[in-house]
């Protein structure tokens, strides 16, 4: 056991698609739009930068109309393997935590794999017990699946 791991959150999924387009879906709001967040849940966006540095300003609408104020800076992009960044409430959010995406070849198919770290054991297990944040993650990667099917079924990204 890693020393972090009662602070982490790690999901996983296998996405039959190549890594280039899965991790495309993360690159581009246009994407990222139709399939953010877990089932149920709509993306409204104020500000996006795909660079480091730059940021993802949105507003995730849930089921019950309930608005969450959503704020994402990215640290690390290496195409199409890596992608690190801080997540919050906002820019100056004490609780803001990371995350790294990792994206590996998994014969035709990609894995993809998110792995969260929570600045202390009491934000990571509040995230998981009153937001449900271990299925969330799973129900994102699922929606990130099925939105990359339509993609390659269809041939159409917008």
């Amino acid at each position: 056991m890693s020393a972090t791991a009662d602070r982490e959150i790690v999901v996983s999924r296998v996405i039959d698609a190549p890594r280039e387009l899965v991790f495309e879906a993360f690159t581009e709001v246009r994407h990222l739009s139709r399939w953010w967040g877990p089932e149920g849940f709509t993306t409204t966006t104020r500000a996006f930068e795909f660079r480091v540095g730059g940021q993802w300003d949105f507003v995730m609408h849930g089921p019950d109309g309930t608005a969450y104020q959503e704020w994402i800076s990215w640290t690390e992009i290496a195409p199409p393997e890596r992608i690190a960044l801080r997540h919050g409430e906002s820019r100056d959010d004490p609780n803001t935590f990371e995350s790294v995406l990792t994206f590996a070849p998994d014969g035709a198919a990609t894995r993809i794999q998110m792995r969260t770290l929570f600045p202390t054991k009491e934000l990571r297990d509040e995230a998981v017990e009153k937001y449900h944040a271990i299925e969330g993650g799973q129900q994102t990667l699922n929606n990130l699946a099925a939105y990359i099917t339509e993609i390659v079924r269809t041939g159409v990204e917008d």
